[in-house]
């Protein structure tokens, strides 16, 4: 996907917060290029470069427009947002169904995603500009959603649809079996000693500590963590011992 090829509109916002903070949304999925349609008179631009938060880049550069069309008059597709449904609204889509569509679009043509004033979102004629209707799904109660959040769930899902997020990997390999009996065992004899369970019911307390840290894969670096712990908890309490027998009142 081109990421310059993605312009986000917004229609007539009311609030510098919003601005600012839809800033922050695009800057977090690498999108950049802002357009704003007639915007409120006296926009608080104070508070939308506070809530910008390292994307006044985005900010300054934004390009503000007298009407819809001249802001979208060079995209190819353009994706209206509505938190409305009903009439002519029923072939709406949902962020994530048309993520992929934009992020192919964008290879060679600009596209646009359109968010309405925040009391009235945006009016039918502008919907009529859009070759595409978008609807977030919410619960039934309440189906209106913050600008600036609606900004960023609509540029995560497209952020997401390119593939292009590289999760880090864990640098310690899986713990073997091997690695790990040796840890029980370590762990059954330091905890004998310490007098947290007794011979009788140590197979019943060990198969409760299995069960604990087997709820997930134990990398090498988890194993020596606790096999340190083990060790270090066995010493502690030879050393304590050896203590207490010294000072023990005669």
């Amino acid at each position: 996907m081109n990421f310059d090829n993605v312009r986000i509109v917004l229609v007539g916002p009311l609030y510098g917060g919003n601005v600012g903070s839809a800033c922050r949304a695009m800057c977090n999925m690498g999108l950049s290029d802002l357009a704003v349609v007639t915007p409120r008179e006296n926009l608080d631009m104070d508070e939308a470069h506070k809530m910008a938060c390292h994307s006044d880049h985005i900010l300054e550069n934004m390009t503000v427009h007298e009407d819809l069309l001249s802001a979208i008059k060079d995209c190819t597709i353009t994706v209206g947002t509505s938190a409305r449904r009903g009439l002519y609204r029923q072939h709406a889509v949902t962020p994530r169904e048309i993520a992929p569509k934009l992020t192919v679009e964008t290879d060679n043509s600009k596209v646009a995603i359109v968010f309405g004033r925040e009391d009235n979102g945006l009016t039918n004629n502008e919907l009529t500009m859009c070759t595409d209707i978008l609807n977030i799904p919410t619960a039934t109660q309440n189906t209106s959603i913050n600008l600036s959040q609606a900004v960023l769930i609509c540029c995560y899902e497209l952020f997401v649809a390119t593939e292009t997020f590289e999760p880090q990997e864990e640098k310690s390999d899986i713990a073997t079996m091997e690695m790990r009996e040796i840890m029980f065992k370590k762990w059954r004899k330091t905890l004998l000693k310490i007098g947290f369970m007794h011979e009788d019911k140590a197979d019943h307390m060990m198969y409760g500590l299995r069960r604990i840290l087997s709820r997930g894969q134990l990398t090498q670096d988890d194993v020596k963590i606790l096999m340190g712990i083990a060790r270090q908890a066995e010493w502690a309490s030879g050393d304590y011992q050896t203590k207490y027998e010294t000072n023990k009142p005669k």
